[in-house]
């Protein structure tokens, strides 16, 4: 991990817990029951935020062979009622991509999420998603498409048994007049499926098998795009803290194994949010 990305890490998440759990203890509740749900990894849950309840996650991100990093911040809150969630995703990386090695923000992401069936108590939910992807990143080293961008995501939620659950996602971004860092620009397309089995140990600590594979294009020049595709296994664990105010850490660890195409590609994956109650 770079000397950066450390001391990133050193400041934002400590400052990060230190705020959430004093926000927390203002509104005391009762202490959060039951097992750990909304806290996947790389494949996505469709369990909307309760009403009352706001959830900050922090991922990070590294790359065994290039050194480089992705962190993310997601906020999410419910809208109105558990039936609509808004959240918004902010990237702050380094990647191979860039002419510099500069670390930089890349696209945010301004998602909205629609509990179409079931919720955390159902045997099945889903929760469709619609995101917005803002040009923020800056497309001439790397860190940004260039361009608007749209995001579906189809989120399934199984509840096998007491003992495991799976999610399964399917989705696409498309990019009118992508961008490259040459200044070219083409219209693109990504797919991404996903599948995920937790094994629920305890209600505090699962152990998480991931799968994501993606399919996508990039800018090779004026109306022209390359496909590149991506394919991941991803075992971590999980475990969860609950705090009478009702304020719930769940910190993660995941290790990320390319397969397929991606084979011998490595990385690891750390994850830390934090949900409580609001008013």
């Amino acid at each position: 991990m770079s000397h950066a990305a450390l001391r990133f890490l050193r400041h934002a998440l400590p400052a990060l817990l230190l705020a959430t759990a004093l926000v927390a203890e203002e509104k005391p509740q009762a202490k959060k029951e039951g097992p750990i749900q909304d806290n996947s990894f790389l494949i996505e849950e469709a369990y909307n935020q309760e009403v009352g309840v706001v959830q900050h996650i922090n991922t990070f991100t590294r790359y065994q062979d290039s050194k480089d990093w992705v962190y993310t911040f997601t906020q999410e809150w419910p809208f109105g009622s558990q039936a609509h969630q808004l959240s918004f995703t902010l990237p702050y990386q380094r990647l191979g991509a860039s002419l510099d090695g500069k670390q930089a923000f890349g696209d945010v992401a301004i998602n909205y999420r629609y509990q179409l069936l079931g919720d955390g108590d159902a045997l099945v939910a889903i929760s469709p998603r619609l995101s917005v992807i803002l040009p923020t990143g800056d497309a001439k080293t790397g860190y940004g498409r260039g361009a608007l961008g749209l995001q579906v995501n189809f989120p399934v939620s199984w509840v096998l048994n007491d003992s495991f659950v799976a999610h399964t996602n399917i989705g696409a971004t498309h990019t009118p007049r992508a961008q490259n860092p040459l200044g070219e620009r083409a219209s693109t397309q990504d797919l991404m499926l996903g599948q995920s089995l937790i094994w629920l140990v305890n209600p505090r600590f699962n152990v998480m098998l991931e799968f994501v594979h993606t399919g996508g294009q990039a800018v090779a020049g004026p109306n022209q795009t390359e496909r590149q595709t991506a394919t991941y296994l991803s075992p971590g664990i999980r475990w969860a803290y609950n705090f009478p105010s009702g304020l719930q850490i769940v910190p993660g660890l995941a290790f990320p194994i390319g397969v397929g195409a991606s084979k011998g590609e490595k990385a690891v994956f750390l994850y830390l949010s934090f949900e409580h109650p609001f008013k």
